[in-house]
């Protein structure tokens, strides 16, 4: 199973690909970003959704992990990444996808095993599970790898549930 993993976001959107034979052998097949520089919104997500839409094409993943949005602070940043998220949600669905979007706190705890894991502590147990030599940059890179992580123990569990029936 290919699985996608998305860190939504306006001006970086963390791309992680992984392929997965069960939920614990996982192979990385590449990370990146998407980049938009700054210009009206609309224009903006334009690229997210051409570059997200060839990259599809060009991967065919399997299920896409798409992290829910989480914001304390900044209002104006949480509606711009909001935005970004529904391209991508759109983008996913053109391309019959299909998604499934954790909270940060199912991903941290899903990882981790703790909900309130650091950063440093999910980088550091990606590198693990991953088997990587270093930390993937940038952090959005990082955490749309853990996503993808995230949709092969969700997609075992599953599995796991519709074989027990």
């Amino acid at each position: 199973m290919r699985i996608l993993g998305i860190d939504p976001g306006l001006a970086t959107i963390g791309i992680g690909v992984l392929d997965a034979t069960s939920a614990h052998d996982l192979h990385v097949v590449e990370w990146l970003t998407i980049q938009t520089d700054p210009a009206p919104l609309a224009q903006r997500l334009r690229i997210i959704h051409d570059d997200l839409s060839q990259y599809i094409a060009k991967l065919s993943p399997d299920l896409a992990v798409v992290e829910r949005l989480f914001f304390q602070t900044n209002e104006k940043t949480a509606l711009d990444v909001a935005h970004a998220r529904g391209c991508i949600l759109l983008t996913l669905a053109e391309h019959g996808i299909p998604m499934i979007e954790p909270t940060p706190l199912q991903l941290k705890s899903s990882i981790t095993g703790d909900g309130k894991a650091t950063k440093s502590q999910m980088q550091s147990m990606i590198v693990t599970m991953l088997r990587l030599s270093e930390i993937p940059q940038p952090d959005d890179a990082a955490d749309a790898l853990a996503l993808a992580a995230y949709g092969a123990f969700y997609a075992a569990k599953e599995a796991m549930i519709i074989a027990a029936r």
